[in-house]
């Protein structure tokens, strides 16, 4: 299964937008149309990389828009980009989401106390590999940390990409702390303090900031497709959300991005 993406826009700017194609060069949607999984028998998951390593950006999935393209969040009328949070420069891992999952926002999660993000679940991929915005690898998935934030349950799920040279290597949490020293630490550290140089508090976690194992990153994960499958046979509220999935046609493409954006 292979996907590519097609730029409209200018880079670092409100109007940047990135599209996804699948295979027959079709236009889908990385929220709805990409497979949560890669091998279901395996627990391999797709993984759409919305912020390489090292970038500044906050690139998102545009949740709310027609077909989900990438873009640049955008917070009291400026482009979002991330603090450096010293020592280290911009996004410590490659950084994305899982697709066909959702954080639902009317559902409280027994473990944090708190209801979901109203976005898909966030995955930090480990391995060596620099990726490139909205690449669509396979990850496997080794644990997760819940972050609070302003009062949200928010995921962040450690994953490998399965194409790195290391990942036969890594198979739960605790490999990461062996075979990276320090790596969860830093994790931990970043995203405590990746919102203080904007003036907000620092992030708050449940469990005291443990991370949890693969079966348990795992389950919820799952948790999260069960809610998005819930959203998208509107058995659940969608809100504001855009639900559309499934191959537009171009002229309908184009209808929703204008046609200014092929200038």
């Amino acid at each position: 299964m292979s996907f590519s993406v097609e730029e409209r826009g200018r880079d670092n700017t409100a109007d940047y937008r990135l599209y996804f194609r699948n295979a027959e060069g079709k236009y889908i949607s990385p929220f709805h149309d990409i497979p949560i999984y890669a091998d279901e028998a395996e627990n391999i998951f797709h993984a759409v990389v919305e912020v390489p390593r090292w970038t500044n950006a906050k690139m998102e999935i545009a949740t709310k828009d027609p077909l989900n393209p990438l873009k640049q969040d955008v917070k009291k009328g400026n482009l979002r980009y991330v603090s450096n949070v010293f020592p280290h420069k911009g996004y410590i891992w490659n950084y994305g989401a899982i697709p066909q999952t959702w954080e639902d926002p009317g559902h409280r999660d027994e473990d944090t106390g708190c209801c979901g993000d109203n976005d898909p679940i966030d995955i930090c991929d480990i391995g060596n590999k620099v990726c490139s915005r909205g690449e669509v690898i396979r990850v496997k998935v080794l644990g997760t940390l819940a972050l609070i934030d302003e009062g949200e349950t928010d995921w962040k799920v450690i994953v490998i990409n399965l194409e790195d040279p290391e990942a036969e290597d890594f198979n739960d949490i605790e490999d990461v702390r062996r075979l990276k020293p320090g790596f969860l630490e830093a994790t931990l550290d970043w995203f405590r303090m990746y919102k203080v140089p904007d003036g907000k508090p620092e992030n708050q976690f449940a469990f005291n900031g443990e991370f949890k194992n693969r079966d348990f990153a795992i389950k919820t994960i799952k948790d999260t497709h069960s809610f998005w499958k819930a959203l998208i046979s509107k058995k659940t509220d969608a809100g504001e959300l855009n639900c559309e999935c499934l191959l537009l046609s171009l002229f309908e493409w184009l209808l929703h991005v204008g046609i200014r954006n092929w200038v």
